[in-house]
């Protein structure tokens, strides 16, 4: 590897909605394209990390090549020799190695991680038909919440637990010393930082370390971060896993249900178009959609709009807008060439497992797993 590598993941799982289209898809695109001519932008699908909590394992295999398609119709290059674009699980070195570092990491470290107290609340407060119906059977003298507790910590995984792990070799691997991340991943860019310190330490300069959070905003720039919220309830954020799909634009919902879903936005009773998240989070959050599919600035398009006061007016002007970009976006979805995809993924894949393994048996050597040639 002669150039530095960028390394991000692509989602493998769940459907993708336009709060994911412009926060992260576009974004993510524009980067790679940005940054080619001096780096090596790795694009993986993190297909291991998508069940560390429940899924459908019957469709992933359709859902990584949907989502991947959805990427490519987004303006993913697939024929840049400089972006790769791999499936996680296809690279084994990934499971390898995340078994060699866990021996080395501390049950500590990763409790204090504080995206798996937050997941595993969300498992925990989201029991599955089973866990249900093991505890109705059980009801014995109002002890069936404590039983229905009981079971649904235990859906909780060892895989949630210590993905963190497998984060960091994802990273390591390919001696990654850029990672676009959030707030909320910077902890596990500290701890990638903190595991490979500690092994080159001890197995003398094993891995490269990636940069820390600072001259991570340094080199790609930290955004506030583009939050879409959800139409029915303007003060979340839009997510697949919202209670109902009402307030979710999907990239692959018709161009006239998506229409409907903005008609039956939120907004509020103050007949006035204006840009105040505090005050007006629906009609705000409206103009946001609004800007974006213009491609405009927010302030050009609030000026546009200020001082409407028919909302239905202006629900239409933001549907139709929607309805053009869908039907566009809809139009190069199903252009996109499985068979392109399918290629990309063996060259990369290829490439990927080449210098994975180098990393990999450097390690394996220094732990004594292979003999020093």
């Amino acid at each position: 590897m002669t150039k530095p590598v960028i390394l991000t993941g692509i989602r493998a799982n769940n459907d993708l909605h336009i709060g994911n289209y412009f926060g992260a898809m576009l974004p993510t695109i524009e980067m790679a394209k940005k940054h080619t001519d001096g780096c090596q932008v790795n694009l993986f699908i993190p297909d291991l990390h998508s069940f560390t909590t429940p899924i459908d394992h019957d469709n992933l295999q359709d859902q990584i090549m949907h989502n991947a398609r959805l990427f490519v119709a987004s303006g993913l290059p697939l024929d840049n020799d400089d972006i790769l674009i791999y499936r996680q699980s296809y690279v084994p070195a990934h499971s390898e190695l995340t078994w060699i570092l866990d021996c080395f990491t501390g049950m500590g470290e990763m409790s204090r991680m504080t995206q798996f107290k937050d997941k595993s609340k969300q498992v925990e407060a989201t029991p599955d038909e089973h866990v249900k119906e093991v505890s109705r059977e059980l009801f014995d003298g109002g002890k069936s919440t404590l039983m229905l507790d009981k079971l649904s910590q235990e859906r909780v995984t060892v895989g949630l637990f210590n993905y963190p792990v497998l984060m960091a070799c994802d990273i390591l691997l390919y001696g990654a010393q850029y990672v676009p991340v959030g707030d909320d991943q910077s902890q596990h860019l500290e701890f990638t930082r903190d595991i490979a310190g500690r092994m080159n330490k001890k197995f003398d300069n094993v891995f490269t370390v990636p940069y820390e959070v600072s001259k991570q905003h340094e080199f790609f720039g930290k955004g506030q971060g583009l939050r879409i919220m959800d139409l029915a309830d303007p003060t979340k954020k839009m997510s697949k896993s919202a209670d109902s799909d009402k307030g979710v634009i999907f990239l692959t919902d018709e161009p006239d249900v998506a229409a409907k879903k903005i008609m039956s936005a939120t907004t509020d009773d103050l007949a006035n178009v204006s840009y105040n998240p505090i005050e007006q989070p629906g009609v705000s959050n409206l103009l946001q959609i609004l800007a974006l599919l213009r491609g405009q600035p927010l302030d050009e398009v609030e000026a546009d709009c200020k001082g409407q006061s028919n909302y239905g007016e202006f629900k239409r002007m933001v549907a139709d807008e929607m309805t053009n970009f869908l039907t566009a976006f809809q139009a190069k979805l199903a252009d996109v060439d499985d068979t392109a995809i399918h290629s990309a993924f063996k060259r990369s894949e290829a490439r990927a497992n080449e210098q994975a393994n180098r990393t990999l048996h450097r390690v394996q050597q220094a732990v004594g797993l292979r003999s020093k040639d």
